[in-house]
């Protein structure tokens, strides 16, 4: 079973960056479309963006088009994504998820805050 830990979340201003991270583990990392998902207070649960196992098609939702970067290390069993001026409607718990038959398993998810 596919073990998945995110972390660079946090609490910043409007305009600044972060990375998340997610490390990966119990799997062939490579064989799986990965993605990041946030969930903000009250809402479902949304996707953020995709990306394939070899890392050469991507998908954004239009929300962080231009801002944020998916991208993942095979070598490394990691998956990141550098978020760049940010806003505060980004405040959310993201996760990351393998997508096989469908997404999940999912980590625990980190938090970023983003104050105006």
């Amino acid at each position: 079973q596919v073990q998945l830990v995110e972390s660079g979340g946090g609490l910043v201003q409007a305009g600044d960056s972060l990375r998340l991270s997610c490390a990966a583990s119990g799997r062939t990392f490579s064989r799986y479309n990965m993605g990041w998902f946030r969930q903000a207070p009250g809402k479902e649960r949304e996707i953020v963006a995709r990306i394939s196992g070899s890392g050469l098609s991507t998908y954004y939702a239009d929300f962080v088009k231009g801002r944020f970067t998916i991208s993942r290390d095979n070598t490394k069993n990691t998956l990141y994504l550098p978020m760049n001026s940010l806003k505060p409607e980004d405040t959310a718990v993201y996760y990351c998820a393998v997508q096989d038959t469908d997404w999940g398993p999912w980590g625990q998810g980190t938090q970023v805050t983003v104050s105006s």
